[in-house]
């Protein structure tokens, strides 16, 4: 064990957000924790810092181990590069490297013992920054810098004249080559694109230390961690596996608790029904068993009813008419701007029903297509044609469309106005906004919270046709799966941007790929997208040479016999090994109904010697299946 948080309990005024949470980690472990928005995630990473004093409890860390940060926010101020801002980590290395050349020079001067203790010294040194790897120290930094998606022309770039998400992915840079042993990280893929989220999934999978993250990102999880530790109304509460165990065991418990509940409830109206018929005998040993009933009723533990997190937000989308077949068309499109051409001669058709991920880095335009087909900007060349009675529902980040002097229920009551004060709550619920938060106003709300209220908004158009700029940013996962339903029941037409990867797993039937400026299509969800982009990549890779060409192809395809030839020999070994378990399995059981037969009290017993003896044939015949199948098995292995 590496941490523990030992009854943890922390109140934010009349609100507890934190009840005697305890769990711990180990060390190298990969733990998650997760909770909606409020749940005291944040506040929990602060308190394992040192930042937040905890009411009760106390954190513990094995001692001499090192621990670092990520919040979601970060207050970066430097006069350096970017690159020379990550060098900051490795001065102890920069150091050290100093101190051997000065003992190279004074070696070529000195002799005798002074020599010798030099040299001692130096061959310590060697070995210290050899263990810091301070022979890689620039690679180090560049192979980081790149994988947050710093291209080499950025790392020149001034710190303090970057964007607020490009200042925390420097931050998250320096804390993961600072390598300390427990790493906390507070929404660390919020600033990221798909392909820089990817490096990090590896680089904490393969990280030689502890792992603390906080995160929406339900495909990250399912990639990195091996434990979530779960925050719902101040309990803590932990499960071992990744998101998507974590999700099914969650499903589990919450229903058998619900039937425990059920069977109490059952159990109650059954007593109180005795209790009244005891008690309409009106006799006097009536009257006592029924009172002797109702003080056991008092004594019960009532169960408290589950609460089902998604019950009341449950959001309906449905067109007021339907479009026609062809939804957009879109032809020859192209948009460049002073800095950086986007792309070029783009086409795109979406048919009605279809549910469109446009996916690509940060930058390559994918935002700005959507603001051409919404006719927001212009394009440089190209035609946008929308189908017939197409009617557009348009999210973007910006939120253009909210009045900043309006209170959250104004906003909704008067762009829909036919909505009933309950129904009105009950949508801005399913965005967390409860209670009196309803009446903060528009212009005192986050980017977030407004990013929530303009999704509401177009939640309840009647357009058949949405198109959504990240509409998961901000949002936590409940409020994701609610948006996932919503979506896979809306009978109209979505196109949206989003890197958000276990939510196009959910959502898209189509994936439109924007990279080298060129669109590439895949029909299938985020898994079959990263399946076939490879094939079309290796199939589409350029060759000047026609011999090398063949050379590589044939090198290409050797290869994939041997993956296909090593994993038909993994199922052959696995169906091998389950064979002989089973064989192993039922000759035990053979011999345990023998052993029962010779028994006086079963083979006296008519009906269980029927019943072993039809055990026994049964098993028999498995038996001799499984033995042919275990030689044909042998042979195909040997």
């Amino acid at each position: 064990m590496i941490l523990a948080c030992q009854n943890i309990s922390k109140a934010f005024g009349e609100h507890q957000v934190l009840k005697n949470a305890s769990f711990h980690v180990e060390e190298y472990e990969k733990t998650a924790v997760i909770g909606i928005n409020g749940a005291g995630k944040s506040t929990l990473l602060k308190i394992i810092m040192g930042e937040l004093p905890a009411d009760e409890g106390q954190t513990v860390i094995t001692k001499g181990k090192t621990i670092g940060y990520l919040a979601q926010h970060q207050e970066l101020s430097s006069d350096h590069t970017i690159f020379d801002e990550l060098l900051t980590v490795k001065q102890d290395v920069l150091d050290l490297e100093e101190r051997m050349r000065q003992a190279e020079r004074q070696m070529k001067q000195a002799s005798g013992e002074d020599l010798q203790a030099l040299m001692d010294s130096y061959a310590r040194m060697s070995h210290e920054f050899e263990q810091k790897n301070g022979y890689a120290w620039k690679s180090e930094i560049t192979g980081v810098l790149k994988g947050l998606g710093f291209s080499e022309e950025e790392f020149g770039k001034q710190v303090d004249a970057l964007s607020g998400g490009q200042k925390t992915r420097v931050s998250l840079g320096k804390l993961l080559l600072s390598r300390p042993d427990i790493i906390l990280l507070d929404e660390p893929t919020n600033h990221l694109d798909m392909a820089s989220i990817t490096w990090l999934e590896t680089f904490l999978m393969n990280y030689q230390g502890a792992v603390i993250i906080v995160s929406h990102d339900r495909y990250f999880l399912n990639r990195v961690v091996t434990k979530i530790v779960e925050i719902d109304q101040g309990e803590v509460t932990t499960f071992l596996g990744n998101y998507s165990d974590y999700a099914q065991k969650k499903a589990m418990l919450r229903e058998a608790r619900m039937q425990a509940w059920l069977n109490q409830q059952k159990e109650i109206r059954h007593q109180e029904e005795v209790i009244a018929r005891l008690k309409s005998f009106n006799r006097e040993k009536s009257i006592r068993r029924a009172e002797s009933r109702e003080k056991m009723l008092e004594k019960m533990d009532v169960l408290e009813k589950p609460t089902e997190a998604k019950a009341d937000m449950r959001i309906e989308l449905e067109p007021r008419i339907l479009s026609g077949s062809d939804v957009l068309t879109v032809r020859g499109l192209s948009k460049a701007f002073p800095s950086e051409d986007l792309f070029s001669d783009l086409d795109l058709d979406i048919r009605r029903g279809e549910r469109v991920a446009l996916i690509g880095s940060n930058g390559s335009g994918k935002t700005t297509i959507l603001k051409i087909i919404n006719g927001v900007i212009p394009a440089d060349a190209g035609e946008v044609r929308l189908g017939s009675r197409v009617h557009v529902g348009y999210y973007d980040q910006e939120h253009h469309v909210l009045h900043m002097e309006k209170t959250i229920f104004e906003e909704i009551s008067d762009a829909y106005p036919g909505l009933t004060n309950t129904a009105i709550r009950n949508v801005l619920a399913a965005f967390l906004f409860t209670g009196d938060d309803v009446f903060k106003r528009i212009g005192d709300l986050s980017g977030g919270e407004r990013g929530r209220v303009s999704l509401a908004k177009l939640m309840l158009s009647e357009a058949n046709f949405l198109i959504l700029d990240e509409p998961t940013n901000h949002l936590d996962i409940v409020s994701k799966e609610i948006l996932e339903q919503a979506l896979n029941r809306y009978t109209g037409t979505v196109l949206f941007v989003s890197h958000d990867r276990y939510f196009i797993n959910a959502a898209a039937t189509r994936i439109l790929d924007l990279s080298g400026r060129k669109l590439t299509n895949y029909v299938g969800n985020y898994d079959y997208y990263l399946e076939k982009k490879e094939e079309l990549e290796a199939a589409a890779a350029p060759s000047a040479d026609a011999a090398p060409e063949r050379a590589e192809s044939e090198s290409k395809l050797d290869w994939k016999q041997q993956k296909e030839q090593q994993a038909r020999l993994r199922k052959l070994q696995n169906d091998l090994k389950r064979a002989e378990d089973r064989i192993e399995e039922l000759e035990n059981r053979d011999k345990e109904i023998d052993a029962l037969l010779e028994k006086e009290e079963v083979f006296t017993d008519v009906a269980e010697v029927t019943r072993l003896s039809k055990e026994k044939e049964a098993l028999q015949a498995e038996l001799e299946s499984l033995y042919v199948q275990w030689e044909e098995l042998q042979e195909e292995l040997s």
